[in-house]
């Protein structure tokens, strides 16, 4: 990890969950990290829950990524304070339960999941890959997928609805992505993380829906980020596959 020391990454979604555990190993591993979310008392209180002397290299910043005006706006923030992205952790995700893909006024939902799942992901990782282009750094953009984004699962907490298709959509445009950065003449590396159940709060009481099935926890999935952060340049982790020992889906 040492040719991340003092580096910049930017983590989405970061106020609980899998962006938490992300930005607070981050930091502890010698980047400097900015924690976006729609809820900044949320990555301020994180940035509180850091041992002190790493306080200060944590920085929280409210951001809607469905928002491509506010995107826009808190990378050139980010341009401006510290010369740079040089790592993205595209974490932010929901998802809608008790929503049906056929059902009757589903259309507000179903928007709120692909612009945050999908959506945000083109705002976030276009600000950050022109950032590391233009200073010619190899970066590494990391996204948080799913699963569902290889096969759509038989969930026993009732209809995914719009939710694996917008997976499916990140599946895509990683590879797209590897694709265009190469064309670009660049060596930034773009790796999709695709977890199994995880706990955390993306689905409201899920601990109550999957009580019989294996869960992973938010750190399983920091740890990947850190893993595949710290393969050689010439190494590229396209797709991690992360499932519990034991998972039915």
């Amino acid at each position: 990890m040492e040719r991340w020391q003092n580096k910049v990454a930017v983590v989405t979604g970061a106020g609980a969950g899998i962006g938490a555990a992300t930005a607070a190993e981050l930091v502890t591993n010698g980047f400097i990290v900015i924690a976006l979310d729609r809820q900044e008392e949320r990555v301020q209180e994180n940035q509180r829950k850091l041992p002190e002397n790493l306080q200060s290299r944590y920085y929280p910043r409210r951001c809607d990524v469905t928002n491509e005006s506010q995107v826009k706006d808190t990378f050139a923030w980010i341009e401006t304070e510290f010369g740079g992205t040089d790592v993205l952790v595209n974490n932010a995700g929901i998802i809608a339960l008790g929503v049906e893909l056929s059902g009757l006024d589903n259309t507000q939902p179903l928007r709120n999941t692909l612009e945050t799942n999908t959506m945000a992901v083109v705002y976030c990782v276009r600000e950050a890959f022109n950032s590391m282009k233009k200073r010619h750094f190899d970066g590494h953009i990391v996204i948080i997928n799913s699963v569902a984004g290889h096969r759509v699962p038989v969930a026993s907490v009732g209809s995914l609805n719009i939710y694996p298709p917008s997976k499916h959509a990140v599946t895509a445009m990683v590879e797209t992505y590897r694709q265009e950065f190469f064309m670009a003449g660049t060596k930034v590396k773009v790796t999709s993380i695709s977890p199994g159940g995880v706990l955390t709060e993306i689905v409201p009481n899920i601990a109550l829906h999957l009580a019989d099935h294996p869960l992973l926890n938010a750190e399983d999935i920091s740890n990947a980020v850190l893993y595949v952060l710290s393969t050689p340049p010439h190494v590229q982790v396209h797709e991690l596959t992360i499932k519990p020992v034991g998972e039915k889906v």
